[in-house]
């Protein structure tokens, strides 16, 4: 995708530099951080430089890459397995990061040599973000026929390119429809606490030159009644077996506003994200963040100064869950590189295991 007319993935591996864009930074200021080390890498996830459930799964699999290529032949297995285990405790709620640490751990504990585990290392971390890129693009393509041209679309926090290798997820049919020439208008929340649709998906909608508006999460219930929404299109961090799925948090709501008001609202998500082995989203874990967080915020003021202000009383404490479930019953269907699937038990496992389904 393009910033500023050039294209770029939101991470990537240089050598053995994990390179990637400093979401934190955005939108005031566009740059590229270095991450040498795979404790670097994790800590970039950690801190959120990198975010996005596709995006922090790429990252991931580059950081055990990254383990591999530095770690001494007599101890690279061991430093891959601390490699593991620091980067799967970053953040608990994305399925892909733990895809991408297990894909790649697996390759090389199979591999015969050092140098073979180093080679395959490398391979599938560059795999994993190609084909997280890909399916981003598939997802465009399953979802650019539910936006009708002039669609109005209301998404919810940043699942674009930044929140991928590429393409994003939610996005993705968005971009697909705007490049037909459909000109959809998407109303982007600003997702508080952290501003990702303020801060990001405004900033990425505007590279690409998709018409935008900006609303206050609380907002959403107005466009609801006033009949100002076609479809609601959301990402996901972890969709259980069942169907049920943890995105930012935020998203249960605006799950319930439309199937009051008779909106399609529909999740986006590659294969990467279905984690078969959650039955059901009590059983997801949900990340609970700093309560600085909403008794925060950072900002840009006129004088062109970054600063950090408080925007709540001095004796005020906060819970901060950064996610929450929507049930399988409020989403009328999946977006995923494998086409539009039903929210359904059924269809998940068809789409996670095509082979098995086909058994007698």
């Amino acid at each position: 995708m393009l910033v500023n007319g050039t294209p770029y993935r939101s991470v990537w591996l240089d050598g053995s530099i994990v390179k990637l864009i400093d979401q934190r930074l955005l939108p005031h200021q566009f740059a590229i951080l270095d991450c040498p080390t795979y404790q670097e890498t994790a800590d970039a996830i950690r801190s959120m430089a990198v975010r996005g459930a596709g995006a922090i799964g790429v990252a991931a699999g580059f950081a055990i890459a990254q383990a591999a290529l530095k770690a001494p032949e007599a101890t690279l297995q061991q430093e891959v397995g601390r490699a593991a285990t620091l980067t799967r405790a970053t953040r608990p709620t994305a399925r892909d990061l733990f895809y991408a640490v297990d894909q790649i751990a697996r390759t090389i504990h199979h591999a015969h040599t050092p140098a073979e585990a180093r080679r395959a290392a490398v391979e599938t971390a560059h795999r994993l973000a190609d084909e997280n890129a890909q399916a981003g693009e598939a997802i465009g393509v399953a979802g650019e026929p539910l936006v009708p041209p002039h669609a109005r679309v209301l998404t919810h926090c940043n699942a674009g390119w930044l929140a991928f290798a590429d393409w994003g997820s939610a996005l993705a049919p968005i971009y697909r429809a705007h490049r037909l020439g459909k000109q959809p208008l998407v109303y982007a929340t600003e997702t508080r606490p952290r501003g990702q649709g303020a801060k990001l998906t405004a900033w990425e909608l505007g590279q690409e030159g998709v018409a935008y508006t900006l609303i206050a999460d609380t907002a959403a219930g107005w466009l609801f009644q006033h009949g100002e929404l076609d479809c609601v299109i959301v990402g996901a961090d972890r969709i259980a077996a069942n169907g049920d799925t943890a995105n930012k948090i935020g998203t249960y709501p605006l799950a319930v506003l439309a199937q009051r008001h008779g909106v399609p609202f529909y999740v986006a998500a590659p294969r990467s994200t279905f984690d078969d082995a959650t039955p059901s989203g009590e059983a997801i874990p949900i990340e609970q963040r700093s309560e600085e967080e909403l008794l925060w915020a950072v900002g840009r003021s006129e004088s062109g100064i970054t600063q950090r202000v408080r925007v709540s009383a001095d004796s005020a404490h906060a819970k901060n869950p950064a996610f929450d479930v929507t049930p399988a019953a409020l989403i009328r269907g999946f977006i995923t590189d494998g086409g539009m699937i039903a929210p359904t038990q059924e269809a998940i496992a068809m789409l996670l295991h095509p082979t098995m389904a086909r058994l007698p």
